[in-house]
């Protein structure tokens, strides 16, 4: 609706809409100004606008408040005219259904999608500007052409590029929306770089939720405070990954009262039938997760379901009827065609060692003489390229990628007692893989260590223990190691695609996670 006031004045309320009202030329303020002219017959052009802060607005302020989420209300004010007649049309801008909106507006209708780009190209425009400008920055762009990605090396050239321009422009505290605009901006200029598992794609760069980030700890670097004792901002909670309370994927195969299921392990027990102790295992899920997520009962959960130690598959098992056979199986599914190919390439860009160059020499084997088979490799080059990160000043220091491996899998002879390996580790909460065999490319048994127990693995390849190794975290509710938590949370957020929205990453496991999704 429209409403000439006394003072001569056409409010205009913008709305946005799927639909268009400017298809043939740009929506400038000169085409604005024509089309509510004629739309609502005003005597001339010669008006002034002026906007909810009574400021009067030109060209240049009308394209910027084109980019606003809000465009708010202008005010189109003809100076000098006579009253004109209050029945103008009461149709929408642009709009040729009726509209039910009680406030004496016109409705200038402008689609979300054309603004959102416009949104993208000025960012990627400033981007690219900041880039071409500045001492290093072609070669991003060139690399960027050249491989549709960055390495490492060049991503952190960019941030470093741009956080320079940033705090230079806008102090070293730049705002959150600054921030965020310039990783709007990079993901604009470079799409690949997006992550498609994140909620808008440029998390890993700038986080405005707590702050993280490439950008967000350069400043911080550059700011050269400490990280401890710093005010931060409440982060919210993180409910994804292994240690989350979880239900049955399919809820009509449990037992509901406790008497049932106290009759169920106390006879999967003492039974050598193994086909029934899969069935009460299966009957008995519920009940597990349960006693996994009571702190007096998760510590004993070997010694009340003790099968788990001598019939291989229970592990395979409860994980697929905690997510379903789809989800199961997609480890195996898709990591050699798909994603060892993309981590052997990504290695490459790594600092070549002379263990990471027989690494990726026997990934891409299809017979290894020495050292670990070419599934395994592929998975220890997951642990160079995503190192541990660093655990702060009050804890152990930062270790290898080397070490880091030793976390995921042991080799031990054959012939070594494996009750005396098991000893000697102590108290170690988070499960590793123990490979048993005359050396690492002919490995004859596969266990899990948790507990100081070893739990025999269902298959004797590699890659289908490492799945069972990974389902074990979410079969008995234990935490990732700390060392490894990067490469677990890639293998969960981008093979598995569990908990994706509510697991928070490292960006740099965001940044990998990119790469291989393009």
């Amino acid at each position: 609706m429209v409403k000439m006031q006394t003072n001569n004045v056409v409010r205009v309320k913008f709305k946005d809409s799927k639909r268009y009202i400017f298809s043939s030329k740009p929506f400038t303020f000169q085409s604005f100004l024509e089309c509510v002219a004629k739309k609502f017959d005003l005597p001339t052009l010669d008006v002034k606008v002026f906007d909810d802060s009574k400021t009067e607005v030109d060209e240049e302020a009308f394209v910027y408040l084109l980019t606003r989420p809000d465009l708010g209300v202008l005010e189109i004010v003809i100076p000098g005219t006579a009253n004109i007649d209050d029945s103008l049309s009461s149709s929408s801008l642009g709009d040729t259904e009726g509209t039910s909106e009680s406030d004496d507006t016109a409705m200038l209708i402008r689609s979300p999608p054309e603004k959102n780009q416009a949104e993208e190209r000025r960012l990627a425009k400033m981007i690219e500007d900041i880039l071409k400008t500045s001492p290093g920055g072609e070669k991003v762009i060139n690399e960027y052409a050249r491989t549709k990605g960055l390495s490492d090396a060049r991503r952190r050239d960019m941030v470093k590029i741009l956080v320079a321009h940033l705090t230079n422009e806008h102090g070293t505290s730049p705002s959150r929306h600054l921030k965020e605009e310039y990783a709007k901006g990079i993901i604009s200029l470079f799409p690949c770089l997006a992550d498609p598992r994140s909620k808008l794609g440029y998390e890993h760069y700038y986080n405005a939720e707590d702050g993280s980030g490439y950008l967000a700890w350069r400043i911080k670097t550059l700011q050269k405070e400490a990280s401890e004792g710093r005010m931060k901002r409440p982060r919210q909670p993180q409910t994804g990954g292994p240690t989350a309370d979880r239900h049955p994927y399919k809820d009509d195969c449990s037992l509901t009262e406790d008497r049932q299921c106290q009759e169920a392990i106390a006879l999967m027990k003492h039974t050598a039938d193994e086909a029934v102790v899969k069935e009460k295992m299966k009957l008995t899920l519920a009940h597990r997760q349960k006693l996994l997520h009571d702190p007096k009962e998760s510590t004993d959960i070997l010694s009340i379901f003790p099968r788990f130690l001598d019939i291989p598959g229970l592990i395979d098992q409860d994980f697929g009827l905690l997510f379903g056979d789809v989800t199961s199986a997609k480890l195996l599914e898709k990591w050699s065609t798909n994603i060892k190919p993309k981590v052997i390439a990504q290695s490459r860009g790594l600092t070549q060692t002379s263990e990471l160059q027989d690494l990726i020499q026997n990934a891409e084997a299809t017979e290894v003489e020495e050292g670990w088979d070419s599934d395994m490799s592929s998975i220890l080059l997951l642990v160079h390229l995503l190192p541990p990160s660093s655990q702060g000043r009050k804890r152990p220091g930062k270790i290898s990628a080397k070490q880091a491996c030793d976390r995921l899998v042991k080799f031990i002879k054959t012939g070594t007692s494996i009750q005396g390996h098991l000893d000697s580790i102590g108290e170690r909460l988070q499960p590793y893989l123990l490979a048993v065999g005359p050396n690492r490319s002919r490995v004859h048994s596969w266990f899990i260590v948790i507990d100081q127990h070893a739990l025999p693995c269902k298959a004797s390849n590699s890659l289908a223990c490492v799945d069972e190794l990974f389902k074990a975290h979410f079969v008995f509710g234990t935490s990732y190691c700390q060392e490894l938590t990067n490469v677990y949370s890639f293998l969960q957020t981008t093979v598995y695609d569990i908990d994706v929205e509510t697991t928070k990453v490292n960006p740099r496991v965001a940044e990998l996670r990119a790469r291989i999704l393009q």
